[in-house]
């Protein structure tokens, strides 16, 4: 008996080693296919402000492809954010991009060059509405800002297109009713209280351009009500990707004192063209999925990325390449 136990053990043992290199093996197709050359080239990826989201991750993302395609080259350029966005991609001067769902529904809308030819990748995760004043301000709705400077983002973000519209579901004309200022992330939260009645800002949670301010000078934030997203839909058209919700009292502890703030939020969209190499899409995705964490740790909002809602890109049709990509991990 006793020469039975070790011979069953060590084909226990041989078992056990199979199954951990299969295991091993499905970990790395995951993340690398195997026996495959990575892309290689430069690709062009138009970013946003650069005390912005869109800015850092595109910086963290850029690291995670190098780990994965070491031979691909990876440009990084700054942007007012979601409108240049668009249009860059669209007409072929950056192959990637991040931009607001509404953003490139009004693009496309309005038949702007090349919309037809746009794609998507991934869903990323949520831009929410951040409408900041100084802690001791009069403002305590959207309706206050009537005759005051207020700082609307810059002409090409995002931003700009999200703020005009709430104005104006408020009653306010941003072009008469308000002082408007082109100050963006960069340079608004320091202004407020100097110069600036209130700041427009639509991005991930927290935002690290706001987050520092909220620490140091004591701002507030003001209440966008569901009544205000109703009436935003009844503009019609890009306004059905807004929807109502509430920014969480953690993200920005400092300001919120323990309570949540109703705003509106917009899904942001990682996308690229239908021309646009299939294989070298399949591997970027691939790259998304697998870096959220360490991502994630630096981008709080990059932690939200997901291979489950990820295909959801509306209004766009996925990109061939990540279609591919999202088929292999199914479950």
């Amino acid at each position: 008996m006793s020469k039975v136990f070790p011979r069953i053990g060590g084909r226990r043992a041989l078992q056990g080693a199979a199954a951990g290199a299969v295991a091993l093996g499905l970990l790395l197709w995951w993340l690398l296919p195997l026996g495959e050359k990575p892309p290689s080239g430069t690709i062009t990826f138009s970013t946003g402000t650069r005390a912005g989201v869109y800015q850092e991750y595109g910086e963290r993302l850029r690291t995670a492809l190098a780990e994965d395609m070491p031979d691909l080259r990876v440009r990084l350029l700054t942007s007012a954010g979601s409108q240049e966005n668009v249009e860059r991609v669209a007409t072929g001067k950056a192959d990637f991009t991040i931009a607001a769902a509404d953003a490139v529904q009004t693009y496309a809308l309005a038949g702007r060059p090349g919309a037809g030819r746009l794609r998507g990748v991934a869903r990323l995760y949520d831009d929410y509405v951040q409408l900041a004043v100084p802690a001791d301000s009069d403002i305590r709705s959207v309706a206050d800002l009537r005759g005051k400077r207020v700082a609307v983002g810059l002409p090409d973000s995002g931003v700009r297109l999200i703020a005009d519209r709430v104005l104006r579901a408020a009653g306010i004309d941003p072009e008469k009713d308000i002082t408007p200022r082109s100050d963006g992330i960069d340079t608004g939260p320091e202004r407020l209280g100097h110069g600036l009645d209130a700041f427009f800002w639509s991005g991930g949670l927290p935002t690290d351009g706001l987050k520092r301010v909220v620490e140091t000078s004591g701002l507030r934030f003001v209440p966008i009500g569901a009544d205000l997203v109703a009436e935003l839909h009844e503009q019609g058209g890009a306004t059905r990707h807004y929807r109502a919700t509430q920014m969480p009292e953690s993200a920005y502890p400092a300001a919120q004192n323990g309570s949540a703030v109703p705003t509106l939020a917009v899904s942001n969209l990682l996308m690229t063209r239908e021309d646009t190499d299939p294989r070298l899409t399949e591997w970027l995705t691939r790259t998304v999925i697998r870096s959220r964490d360490g991502i994630g740790a630096h981008v709080h909002s990059a932690q939200l990325v997901d291979v489950r809602t990820a295909i959801y890109t509306q209004p766009l049709v996925l990109h061939d390449g990540a279609r591919r990509y999202y088929r292999s991990v199914k479950p």
